[in-house]
């Protein structure tokens, strides 16, 4: 029997080795993980109730076996309640405070009645040695406070086990350890207890402690599985799951958390194993890109791009940080608006607004926009800048003999020739009906001129391919300079389009430089 019982003793300081070992993880975590003070009081209260079983199991005297009861019930009957409370947490209910405050009232009298039984009788009536045992085991006859106190630890362990189990078909995979591990941390001490109390265990030794170290196991096990101890759930998940908008749930530590399934939308590789993840390492292999905020994300509101499957996508990314009822912060939650739809749109719009829908080179609008900063940076740099005009000859000729269909395509003809010559950073447009105009920075007179005339020799060379026929079609071109003065855009058009005229009278399919200035022409 002897030794027996420091088998006993052994298994039991195991299981208060594993809740310490438990205690000092969330201690050093406790800032990542929320509700992390009830969490920790709930790990002291069943190491108090275990090591005082152990040191009770281990004493000579029953004077000693009751003291180290008295350390017991420090702890046993308090580590119901928490156990409640985190369930509560973890479930999303509020409990009132003066509701907590009453949910303690029997385990402090408890507590009382315990460390003054001898002079009462109302928990045990008597305690004694057992006279068959060569160890010092106790038996005991229980009083009116201990049937009180075992029916109501029993219903907090009851009513914890009850509310997780009915909630289980509406938990995520994501929280699914965890909803394991707390539903046997209640009903594990549960059964125990009953057998316990029903005279079922071996040699009458009471067996919470020892199964205690299972739960503490299961424990450890969801902080492996989900890679961190996050007791409460930061979502709601019935809202969190019906969300249209994917949503990413951070912890106060910018880990992933939780996700929901209109995530899976906007990201087809979403899935468990991001769970645990810093947000910067998931969130490049989803997307194949670097999140653009750094450690500081709160208040993010920005527009990102990825491909996925071969289609573009475009989210408005935006953050807002989860306070708990005392103002800390829990975590973060990234909300991702799909606007893929919403930005074409907005890039038709802005296309059709500064675009010529027909030859897809900038209207006359766009051109202005740009001819005007063109100016602005020549008048900065004192460098030069250039324009060119041009229309097409005898187009009026073109339209009434085959028609405007045909008119139409020789100007998207002529757009798609001058495109293929001109440089890179000229500013081409179509300037009304026929005519078209260039932009060329940092171009003087005399190489805007040679533009002009590759572009009269491209389109001249190159007919228009109709069913039956090509037609040919050429172009007359007048080009003005901005060197340095007080010259505006319109000055400098007006001078270009007289050198055009000019080319016109002497016979068309020309080049002519203005001999004006800008600043004659006003």
């Amino acid at each position: 029997m002897g030794s027996q019982v420091d088998v006993y003793i052994t298994l039991v300081a195991m299981s208060g080795v594993l809740n310490l070992f438990l205690g000092i993880y969330a201690f050093i975590h406790r800032k990542d993980i929320p509700n992390a003070r009830t969490f920790l009081i709930y790990i002291i209260a069943l190491s108090l109730y275990i090591f005082g079983f152990a040191f009770e199991l281990a004493s000579d005297s029953l004077a000693e076996i009751k003291r180290w009861i008295v350390v017991e019930y420090m702890g046993m009957p308090f580590a119901a309640v928490f156990g409640l409370l985190l369930i509560f947490h973890y479930l999303g209910k509020r409990v009132p405070r003066f509701a907590v405050a009453a949910m303690f009232v029997i385990p402090v009298i408890t507590l009382l009645m315990v460390a003054t039984n001898d002079a009462h009788h109302l928990f045990y009536k008597s305690i004694y040695l057992r006279t068959s045992s060569p160890s010092p085991l106790v038996d005991i006859s229980i009083g009116e406070w201990y049937i009180v106190h075992g029916a109501y630890t029993f219903a907090c362990l009851l009513a914890g086990a009850v509310m997780l189990i009915r909630r289980w078909p509406q938990s995520r995979g994501t929280f699914r350890p965890q909803h394991v591990t707390l539903t046997f941390s209640q009903i594990i001490p549960m059964v125990s207890s009953f057998l316990y109390l029903m005279g079922a265990t071996p040699q009458g030794i009471d067996p919470v402690p020892i199964v205690l170290s299972i739960t503490s196991c299961m424990y450890f096990w969801a902080i492996a599985s989900s890679r961190m101890l996050t007791i409460v759930p930061i979502a709601k998940e019935i809202i969190f799951e019906s969300m249209r908008e994917g949503v990413i749930v951070l912890d106060s530590a910018r880990r992933i958390v939780d996700y929901n399934p209109a995530l899976a939308v906007l990201m087809p590789e979403a899935g468990n194993w991001m769970v645990g993840r810093k947000l910067p390492e998931a969130w490049l292999k989803l997307t194949g890109t670097s999140f653009p905020a750094g450690e500081t994300i709160d208040g993010l509101e920005e527009e990102l791009e990825w491909t996925t499957g071969g289609r573009k996508l475009t989210s408005l990314i935006r953050t807002s940080q989860v306070l708990g009822k005392g103002g800390e912060t829990l975590g973060t939650l990234l909300l991702l608006i799909d606007v893929t739809e919403q930005r074409r749109l907005q890039d038709q719009l802005r296309q059709l607004a500064y675009t010529d829908v027909l030859t897809g080179i900038a209207n006359r609008a766009q051109f202005f926009h740009l001819g005007k900063l063109m100016l602005k940076e020549a008048a900065a740099s004192r460098s030069f800048c250039s324009f060119l005009l041009f229309d097409l000859d005898f187009f009026k000729r073109i339209n009434d003999t085959y028609g405007h269909d045909v008119g139409d395509q020789a100007l998207v003809h002529v757009a798609k020739v001058c495109k293929r010559s001109l440089p890179p950073r000229a500013v081409f447009a179509r300037y009304g009906g026929e005519e078209f105009v260039i932009g060329l920075p940092g171009a003087s007179m005399k190489e805007a001129g040679e533009v002009a005339e590759r572009l009269r020799l491209a389109l001249s060379g190159e007919p228009l391919r109709m069913q039956s026929d090509l037609l040919q079609i050429t172009a007359s071109f007048g080009v003005a300079e901005y060197a340095g003065g007080s010259g505006t855009l319109e000055s400098l058009l007006r001078v270009a389009d007289a050198a055009l005229y000019e080319a016109k009278r002497n016979g068309r399919d020309a080049v002519m430089l203005a001999a004006a200035t800008a600043e004659s022409a006003e």
